[in-house]
């Protein structure tokens, strides 16, 4: 299906913020996430993941250097408090504090020509530009278009082009394919699951983190049998919903990672479902209790759409 395309300026309230702050903060946070702190300069942005040691994702973020001794850490509000409370047991002796930063912050998302004036024509992803005291992050695009994030000090003057509707934001940051984790679907997903080695979101050659050796096993060794894809229904998705093959229902192939309504009408969303089911009739259902099996006229028909970028063979 094609769809409109997005463009102007949309606040983003479903992001909060984590401040690591201190000498020892890149360090730590090198030590912890999927992606590679210590070398971060103030240039580009990291797409990042926190593990447990199973390697199942608890939380994702987008992580930038706003000083030489501050990262903000941006996640989705449902798992910040969960994910402070797991980071700063791991702080000891740390020259970093971790708190909960939200509110000293105002997110927007930029789209087409916006993305294109604030970034000064840089939107390769993960590049970061400085604006002031405004930081300026280039995302993946969604349906052909730049997008980016401008994170400024709460109270600092909105950045200025045409209003651009909170739903149509949500809406490109499935289209884009990147999936944002969020409480229903925490602990369900090591990061390849996500295609987060292929967006740039994991770096094989830093030393160890929680999961580290699970995430490179899954990488390494041929044991990864599931993927991130982006599917289209009619009928209202949400994260948490279990996805089926029409010839199998009783046992879930995949789940609805995140969803959002689309502009041309319907939902898009992004779910994580086993290889061997690419290309069957897919369908999304209410999870399921122990032994019930799923209900095919109660279930939403999912049609697939190509992904925007390419999984990587190499890394």
């Amino acid at each position: 299906m094609t769809q409109p395309l997005v463009n102007g300026i949309a606040p983003v309230t479903h992001l909060g913020v984590i401040r690591a702050l201190g000498e020892d903060a890149a360090q730590f946070l090198h030590g912890q996430l999927t992606h590679d702190f210590v070398l971060l300069g103030t240039q580009h942005a990291r797409l990042a993941a926190f593990c447990t040691a199973k390697g199942r994702m608890l939380a994702s973020f987008i992580g930038f250097k706003r000083g030489p001794h501050e990262i903000l850490l941006l996640c989705d509000r449902s798992l910040l408090a969960a994910t402070l409370k797991r980071l700063s047991m791991f702080v000891l002796r740390a020259k970093c504090k971790l708190s909960d930063a939200t509110a000293d912050f105002a997110l927007h998302g930029l789209a087409g020509d916006a993305a294109v004036q604030a970034l000064g024509g840089a939107t390769q992803p993960w590049v970061k530009k400085d604006d002031g005291d405004a930081s300026i992050i280039a995302l993946y695009p969604a349906a052909g278009q730049p997008r980016a994030l401008h994170v400024a000090p709460a109270g600092a003057t909105p950045p200025a082009g045409p209003a651009l509707d909170a739903a149509d934001w949500l809406w490109s940051e499935v289209a884009s394919g990147i999936a944002t984790l969020s409480a229903p679907v925490a602990d369900a997903f090591v990061p390849q699951m996500l295609n987060y080695e292929s967006v740039d979101g994991v770096n094989f050659k830093k030393g160890c983190y929680p999961g580290q050796e699970v995430v490179a096993r899954s990488q390494f060794r041929g044991t990864l049998k599931r993927r991130a894809y982006l599917v289209h229904a009619q009928q209202p998705l949400a994260a948490g919903m279990e996805v089926f093959t029409q010839e199998e229902l009783e046992q879930a192939t995949g789940t609805v990672v995140q969803a959002a309504a689309a502009p041309a009408g319907g939902w898009d969303a992004i779910i994580s479902m086993q290889t061997a089911s690419d290309g069957l009739p897919l369908l999304a259902h209410a999870p399921l209790g122990e032994g019930q099996k799923a209900d095919a006229a109660q279930a939403v028909a999912l049609q697939p759409l190509p992904l925007p970028y390419v999984l990587r063979d190499d890394i």
